[in-house]
């Protein structure tokens, strides 16, 4: 990983179902999704604001707000969870901007904006399983991404394809195209259980899979 400096910031505890904790310096904040808070210093204080649009946010299905976190003294910590079963990785930004399918996104340090961008494919939108909106976090920081059960990290080359049972995409790079293709075969989409559409992801970019599926409703 790129040397940052929230790099020395966090660290990861636990292993059926990881928690992080951060340490900030006096006045700095960063975003939590809401219901991640596990435990904080008393000299933490949390709010509830609306990062971005807030249309694009209600549409979404991840909420209207997120919560805010603020130390009011160097070295303030606080502890995150996702709590569910899983991994918990750290996307720099300095790779490029991550967009997270529902339920990923956990936290962001640092310079970062949270928008809410639409899947560019309508078959994508509509049989992807991660629904037409996505959480895309931008800027100079740390993003946080909540998978369920282990990670496969893949890094894709240009016009490399990979697809991916639907659930199991958890994040990717936004240069990756993320459309779906049929699995193909009547017996197939009757007996494989594994529905009719597979996620296909064509590079470059980095592709964060989670081991477990995450049924979005």
């Amino acid at each position: 990983m790129p040397q940052t400096p929230w790099n020395d910031s966090y660290q990861l505890h636990g292993n059926i179902a990881q928690t992080i904790e951060l340490s900030l310096d006096e006045g700095q904040s960063m975003w939590a999704s809401k219901g991640a808070l596990i435990c904080y210093d008393d000299s933490i204080e949390w709010s509830l604001e609306i990062p971005g649009n807030s249309l694009s946010r209600m549409l979404s299905g991840e909420g209207l707000t997120m919560t805010r976190v603020t130390a009011k003294r160097p070295g303030a910590k606080v502890v995150l969870g996702a709590n569910d079963t899983g991994k918990i990785a750290a996307w720099d930004l300095s790779w490029g901007p991550v967009t997270c399918t529902p339920g990923a996104f956990l936290a962001a340090v640092g310079g970062v904006q949270i928008d809410v961008t639409a899947a560019r494919r309508a078959g994508a939108a509509f049989f992807g399983g991660a629904g037409l909106l996505l959480q895309k976090i931008s800027g100079r920081g740390l993003v946080f991404i909540h998978g369920k059960g282990d990670f496969i990290q893949r890094d894709l080359a240009a016009g490399e394809r990979l697809l991916v049972s639907t659930g199991n995409l958890a994040a990717y790079g936004s240069e990756v195209d993320y459309g779906v293709v049929g699995v193909g075969g009547l017996f197939k989409m009757l007996f494989a259980r594994e529905g009719v559409f597979m996620t296909q992801l064509t590079g470059p970019g980095r592709v964060l899979l989670q081991t477990l599926k995450r049924v979005h409703v």
